[in-house]
């Protein structure tokens, strides 16, 4: 999924009203195993001025950045932190490993050949979907849409939930990072007439 995606699915699952701390900690943690990504892509983009053909097709794949996400994409890691939160009666730490979690319980499913190891330290193992949240050549066209569609109720119920101006001001950005891509893409393809 998408990262905005993710940051909307746990909102939706652990965000409470009355409870600024722990609202935030849900797409905090949601946001944690996508953050060394955009810190690598970003250095490697606009600090060492790589291409991104290069930097998406051959650092990603590349052991320095694989071993990065064999920790911060594993359901062990997570899961043993979450374990820890519990242990200590941190509830706002329990909603930040668990939204980790559910980021990666839908990234699991969702990549076809760039899945990382979910499994570390057991395993390197790399489970290869047969469904790609973006990849049409498995099935992208579907699930994109699809994606797109449980955001945008999801995003209701966040808007229905939280009442305040505050709060609805963060939901619209959300839903305008998530849905605006959509519009630009529609915007690009038609002016370059596909």
């Amino acid at each position: 999924m998408n990262t905005p995606a993710h940051l909307i699915f746990a909102a939706a699952a652990f965000a409470k009203p009355g409870a600024p701390r722990r609202t935030w900690a849900a797409p905090a943690g949601a946001l944690a195993p996508d953050l060394s990504l955009y810190v690598m892509s970003i250095w490697a983009l606009y600090v060492q001025g790589l291409d991104p053909g290069h930097v998406f097709g051959t650092l990603y794949f590349s052991d320095s950045w694989q071993n990065v996400f064999r920790v911060d994409n594993s359901f062990l890691v997570w899961g043993a932190l979450l374990a820890i939160c519990w242990w200590r009666g941190s509830a706002v730490g329990m909603v930040f490993t668990a939204s980790a979690l559910l980021h990666l319980a839908f990234d699991f499913p969702l990549h076809h050949d760039d899945g990382r190891p979910h499994f570390w330290p057991l395993s390197d193992w790399v489970f290869q979907s047969p469904i790609s949240y973006w990849d049409r050549g498995h099935y992208g066209a579907i699930i994109g849409p699809l994606e797109m569609a449980a955001c945008v109720l999801l995003l209701i119920v966040l808007f229905r939930r939280f009442d305040s101006l505050r709060s609805r001001a963060f939901i619209a950005l959300a839903a305008t990072i998530q849905i605006l891509p959509v519009f630009i893409w529609v915007f690009v393809f038609a002016a370059d007439g596909g």
